[in-house]
């Protein structure tokens, strides 16, 4: 056995599909669990410098839960660059609008800021409905 800490190189990243069915849990507490596959971090063999993570595919995006008032005061912004370009947004709102960008703004803001993250962010599949096309990778259901 090596006395070394063992650093994971990125021809030897193996990575599994996950699929986990939103319906009914918290977004945060989701975000998190999705956040921790698409990173990697579950594994033994976890390195920062190595994209590691898994396929994550997200089902019943729209069907989540939020505690308190959330729904009507929880805000998200952009800005278009132009003076007074702000655009405000309630999460009830983004639902309507694009209903899996709440899900997958969640989970992009606890991953990395830099270009590791932005691979994470790809591997990351999200659906309004319980079908999806990714049923030839066999993923394995998630019970959060």
């Amino acid at each position: 056995m090596n006395k070394y800490t063992v650093m994971q190189k990125k021809e030897e990243v193996t990575r599994n599909w996950y699929e986990i069915d939103a319906e009914g849990k918290i977004l945060g507490k989701l975000a998190t669990e999705i956040a921790v596959k698409l990173m990697g971090k579950h594994k033994p063999s976890y390195t920062p410098h190595v994209d590691g993570g898994d396929y994550v595919i997200v089902t019943n995006a729209t069907k989540f839960a939020v505690t308190g008032t959330k729904m009507l005061n929880k805000k998200y912004y952009r800005h278009s660059g132009y003076p007074g370009g702000l655009k405000v947004r309630s999460l009830e709102e983004m639902l309507e609008k694009k209903p899996t960008e709440v899900i997958r703004k969640a989970v992009e803001r606890m991953l990395p800021k830099n270009k590791l993250g932005s691979q994470m962010i790809g591997r990351l599949k999200i659906y309004t409905g319980t079908e999806h096309n990714h049923e030839a990778q066999k993923p394995e259901k998630i019970e959060l």
